[in-house]
């Protein structure tokens, strides 16, 4: 079975060793020092391929693109998608680097992390950013659900997005990191929006609720992807606990894991 990973990092050891971090791999997702390294572009390949991984989205910080990550996509741009994380704060500054990246990488999406800013998505900061991933066609995902780390997290509920999806109708967003607490309101929103996805990266999918699984096999089979955040969550380990999920009707899993994001990230890919 084919599988897209929507979330991977190659580039921990470039990030240090900071507190919130240390706190995130130790005592939420129980990762020892494996998961503050970067890892090659070999040891990438082999793995993706030992797991029918055919392409992965690698994530990196707009502001300053990190040099390990950016080799993967320009050697090997048909198997790692590139992600940028981009600062609403930046204004027309977080604009125009976008832009440029947009035109001289093979960007696939935009990310946005509300809890950095205490400032919920449906801010007016953030709309240039919107506004700017309507003109270049370019999904863009937002964390919702109460974070890992010991930030806000009402900025992240997800019903700040219902105001985001009336004004910019095109614009294709993407819940990441599930929305717990809030599944329901995020179920009732994405059958409410055409263009509003999810993202269960950063989730172990066994412990996704009932009432996801539910949605997935139902009203929801297009709308919901899955992804590892890797090394947060080994992306064997995911992947695994994603094809052990019981009770998904025929071909649910297949777009889980899949056809959901081949159509939404790379429609035109052979």
């Amino acid at each position: 079975m084919k599988a897209i990973d929507c979330w991977v990092n190659v580039q921990m050891g470039d990030m240090g060793t900071p507190d919130y971090l240390v706190e995130v791999a130790g005592n939420y997702f129980k990762q020892g020092d494996d998961f503050f390294r970067n890892y090659s572009i070999e040891e990438m390949l082999d793995q993706m391929d030992e797991l029918g991984i055919e392409r992965c989205m690698l994530t990196t910080d707009l502001r300053r693109p990190s040099a390990h990550t950016m080799s993967f996509v320009e050697k090997h741009p048909d198997r790692f998608g590139l992600s940028v994380n981009v600062d609403p704060t930046g204004l027309m500054r977080a604009i125009r680097k976008l832009d440029a990246m947009a035109r001289n990488h093979p960007l696939v999406l935009a990310r946005i992390t509300p809890f950095y800013y205490d400032v919920p998505p449906n801010d007016r900061i953030y709309y240039p950013v919107y506004t700017k991933c309507c003109e270049l066609d370019l999904p863009l995902s937002i964390n919702t659900g109460i974070p890992g780390p010991p930030m806000p997290a009402e900025c992240q509920d997800p019903i700040h997005l219902d105001r985001v999806c009336l004004d910019f109708p095109e614009l294709k967003l993407i819940m990441a990191h599930g929305a717990d607490p809030w599944w329901n309101v995020a179920m009732r929103l994405m059958l409410k929006y055409h263009n509003l996805y999810m993202m269960t990266s950063a989730y172990l999918p066994k412990y996704l609720p009932q009432e996801l699984i539910h949605f997935m096999n139902t009203r929801g089979k297009n709308k919901v992807m899955w992804a590892s955040d890797h090394p947060a969550i080994q992306m064997k380990r995911c992947l695994e606990s994603a094809q052990a999920l019981e009770g998904l009707r025929e071909g649910v899993l297949e777009n889980y894991v899949y056809n959901n994001a081949k159509r939404l990230f790379w429609p035109d890919a052979d």
